[in-house]
């Protein structure tokens, strides 16, 4: 017996990584504390596409914040998730904004942020952002912690 909650079906076993984000199955836990405002922050600093029209490796720093409402997206489901895309080939707009939207429908969070902090390809740096709406009042944001790119210097 995996000691995995029921329902869950990747917890305490080896799965394999989705070879797309399509295929890739966003588990969620009953949240412990449904009615208490928190924070959950997911920090992706390794994340990797694919340019959809050279192939070439993209690479971004991903911070997901959200506010959790009944359930909590599973964390190895999620890690999965985000792994797939590493042969999907995405703009940085549509992987940032597909992540978020896959996590919202999975988890219809109170309220969810992201930032995409992509490294630069071609010289330029695309930083691109979301919100399922303002955030919840007396909810503590703490910065995203990921500085604008500046180069080397």
């Amino acid at each position: 017996m995996s000691g995995a909650p029921p329902g869950l079906t990747q917890l305490g076993q080896a799965t394999a990584l989705p070879s797309d984000p399509a295929e890739a199955v966003l588990e969620v836990v009953p949240n412990p504390h449904p009615g208490s405002l928190y924070l959950v922050r997911f920090t992706a600093p390794e994340f990797t596409s694919l340019c959809p029209i050279t192939g070439q490796p993209d690479f971004a720093h991903l911070v997901i914040d959200y506010a959790p409402d009944v359930a909590l997206v599973e964390s190895k489901s999620l890690k999965l998730f985000l792994g797939s895309f590493r042969n999907h080939g995405a703009f940085h707009e549509d992987c940032t904004l597909g992540i978020a939207k896959r996590l919202v429908a999975a988890t219809a969070p109170t309220w969810l942020r992201i930032a995409g902090y992509w490294y630069p390809r071609g010289g330029i740096p695309i930083d691109v952002f979301w919100q399922t709406g303002p955030a919840p009042v007396g909810l503590w944001l703490p910065d995203p912690g990921v500085p604008t790119y500046r180069g080397r210097g």
